[in-house]
């Protein structure tokens, strides 16, 4: 059996997708390999059963920094991805590995599936709800929506919807009203539980909307977890999403995203000495009187309204 030891030191959400191509890469090639991995994010291989504890100074041991090179390609080609690692390690390893699920693979134990929701645990507060990310990291501020845009939506679902909010905190994720505050208070592990027991998501294009399909659904919840996310039109729609999310954008109908995803990373210079405030960085069509791209002030909180309340009417069936 051939000994991987696979690097990444990408963001959660990146990692999130590799536990998908280390899945395929068993389910397609059974008994061939041993796994390990390094990773930023080691809370997400927890309880994984494709995962073999490997010494890294094992001569036997090869080593590859796992990547998705298929990204520069997104927006020309129908690739998601759910293939872009499995088709590095295709590359890497001389196998052909193609996706077996259309989803990430995070695990939890037995007891993680019993206990009670940090929601419970925290609050007290034993009713359904929803996860709500309104904000997003520093760097990549193009896809922060507006935060009285956020507040519009937790408002107009008061008496349906109870949303907990939850944001690192060192990113930007200012403080909604009427909802649980979460904010700088769950681990990865404990995020990873609080998205086993929600009813739904609601965020900006980010990890969680990754989470949202990769965390398997408790026992007995028909059909898939419910996430609306307000994408605008950084990123092409078939790279990022999940045909049971409501995946907000607007690509083909702005000429800065008429035929794919900018890929920009900041609305405007942020002066913190970033690389990303380089101007090829910057987005060409921003409202200043909005604080938005235009094709983030196009999407308009009833429309996010809506696509939850859309989840909600199924879920009441």
């Amino acid at each position: 059996m051939t000994k991987l030891l696979l690097q990444c030191q990408l963001s959660p959400g990146d990692i999130v997708m590799l536990t998908a191509a280390v899945r395929d890469l068993h389910r397609l090639h059974p008994g061939r390999y041993l796994t390990d991995v390094r990773t930023s994010c080691p809370e997400l291989w927890r309880n994984n059963p494709w995962i073999t504890p490997l010494s890294a100074r094992d001569p036997e041991v090869r080593h590859v920094e796992c990547q998705y090179p298929l990204i520069h390609r997104s927006n020309r080609e129908p690739w998601h991805f759910v293939h872009g690692f499995s088709q590095h390690l295709t590359g890497e390893l001389g196998v052909p590995i193609h996706p077996t699920d259309f989803r990430g693979d995070i695990h939890l134990s037995p007891e993680e599936m019993t206990e009670p929701s940090p929601v419970a645990t925290v609050f007290g507060e034993t009713r359904p709800y929803w996860i709500l990310v309104a904000g997003g990291k520093y760097d990549i501020s193009i896809k922060w929506w507006h935060r009285r845009r956020w507040q519009e939506v937790v408002d107009r679902l008061r008496d349906e919807v109870l949303f907990v909010q939850v944001g690192e905190k060192e990113h930007f994720h200012p403080r909604m009203r009427g909802v649980l505050d979460l904010r700088g208070q769950t681990d990865l592990r404990q995020l990873v539980r609080l998205v086993y027991h929600s009813q739904g998501i609601v965020c900006p294009v980010t990890s969680l909307m990754h989470l949202a399909a990769a965390v398997p659904m408790p026992r007995g919840r028909i059909g898939e977890r419910p996430c609306v996310v307000v994408a605008g039109g950084r990123e092409p729609v078939q790279w990022e999403a999940y045909p049971w999310h409501r995946f907000l954008h607007t690509i083909g109908t702005l000429a800065c995203c008429a035929t794919g995803g900018c890929w920009k990373l900041r609305s405007v210079a942020m002066g913190d000495g970033h690389r990303n405030d380089a101007a090829e960085h910057l987005c060409t069509d921003f409202v200043p009187e909005e604080g938005l791209p235009r094709c983030m002030d196009r999407i308009e909180p009833l429309d996010v309204v809506q696509a939850v309340r859309a989840f909600l009417r199924f879920q009441s069936n």
